[in-house]
């Protein structure tokens, strides 16, 4: 996934160092090419080392060391790395950061950065909630450092608070956003449904389907990972959140409709990939919900078409793109759904395909306009979601 990147991670002195070992790690499986420099506390918490047998690369310490692979190390790191990552990021050198002191290599390889800067700041929690601590990672937002938010929890001080390293799966995430895409979507608001729905219809049952939200939360990280302010509408899913992405969650299909109202009107581009349930049970007397027996009958009614009201509502201005998961004629059906939703465009797949639909780590999809059709390989779904949004910009802005 990171083939052909290079990434350059600082580690400045935390007991947190610890955890930059492992990101090194999942880097390299990445195929990544890192090169790790930290500061001389740091080596107090981890040997050097540790990560060069991770990299296979000379680990950085000090600013003057002459068996270097390049005249200017410094300079030259800089201007072949992807992005660079302090984490752990002390109070110290985030200070440091600030004033645009280049006292370490560490500090003067950040400095010759023109590429993503990327920190996490990690200390005790009072260090952190500092007036001067804040105001110096304000500054560094302002000069387009990339800060993020410190994980809150028992601290190695025995405090307990905001201030711990996130873990390196929050990390790696955040590396994909800045190296994996190029930033074309920047100024662009984008709003995604993903998942499924639950209606319930007693205290213990509800109806879904098998939507496992995959195709959606891949969609919400490539247009995040391509500039754009995410917001994520999700139904119940098992997938870890995408840290830069603002997510709601939902439960019912009402709720889901209720949040995709209060987010279009903002959206330039809308993509709904959420299966919602098609009914929901109509109430029932809460004595015979308390019955729970064979004999109560349940009767349902159709739940809010939020497609429907999106093509309804959309500005001139927006673009809509919904989904069509079909059994059997798939482009018929699903070009009669973008005309009667008065929707942009359509992803539309067939269930009965090998390696698409629910639950895979595939999918196989045609993308549908009123003037066009293309049909995609089989693909991850990282990859049908990189393809949507190269269709859906090339129709747009």
């Amino acid at each position: 996934m990171l083939k052909g990147k290079t990434i350059i991670l600082g580690v400045s002195g935390s007991i947190a160092a610890y955890k930059t070992a492992n990101l090194a790690s999942m880097l390299v499986k990445q195929h990544a090419d890192v090169h790790v420099i930290m500061t001389k506390n740091a080596t107090n918490f981890i040997n050097p080392i540790t990560f060069e047998t991770l990299t296979n690369n000379k680990c950085i310490v000090d600013t003057f060391d002459r068996d270097f692979e390049f005249n200017v190390e410094h300079v030259s790191l800089a201007s072949k790395a992807d992005c660079m990552m302090i984490a752990p990021a002390t109070a110290n050198v985030i200070a440091k950061l600030r004033c645009g002191i280049a006292d370490d290599m560490l500090t003067t390889t950040a400095l010759a950065m023109e590429k993503a800067m990327l920190i996490a700041p990690t200390m005790n929690t009072h260090m952190y909630e500092k007036k001067v601590t804040q105001d110096n990672i304000a500054t560094l937002k302002d000069y387009g450092y990339e800060v993020i938010e410190p994980a809150e929890g028992y601290l190695a001080c025995g405090d307990v608070g905001k201030g711990k390293m996130p873990n390196p799966e929050v990390l790696i995430e955040y590396i994909y956003k800045a190296v994996l895409r190029d930033k074309d979507m920047i100024g662009k608001k984008v709003l995604v449904t993903a998942g499924p729905t639950r209606e319930a219809f007693d205290p213990v049952r509800f109806v879904s389907n098998h939507s496992t939200g995959k195709m959606g939360y891949a969609l919400a990280r490539e247009a995040a990972a391509r500039g754009a302010d995410v917001v994520l509408i999700s139904g119940p899913v098992n997938i870890a959140g995408i840290p830069y992405v603002h997510t709601v969650d939902v439960i019912s299909a009402k709720e889901m409709y209720k949040a995709c109202v209060k987010y279009f009107p903002d959206a330039d581009i809308v993509i709904k990939s959420a299966a919602v349930a098609d009914y929901r049970p109509k109430d029932i007397l809460e004595e015979k919900i308390k019955k729970s027996d064979s004999d109560t009958k349940v009767e349902f009614e159709k739940t809010d078409d939020i497609l429907a009201y999106l093509g309804k509502t959309k500005r001139d201005n927006q673009f809509i793109c919904g989904f069509s998961m079909e059994t059997e004629n798939m482009i018929e059906n699903s070009r009669s759904k973008l005309k009667n939703k008065n929707i942009d465009m359509i992803v539309a797949n067939n269930l009965k395909t090998k390696g698409a639909g629910f639950g895979t780590e595939t999918n196989v999809v045609t993308l549908i306009t009123e003037s066009s059709r293309k049909e995609l390989d089989i693909m991850s779904k990282a990859d049908v979601a990189h393809e949507i949004i190269n269709e859906i910009l090339k129709n747009t802005f």
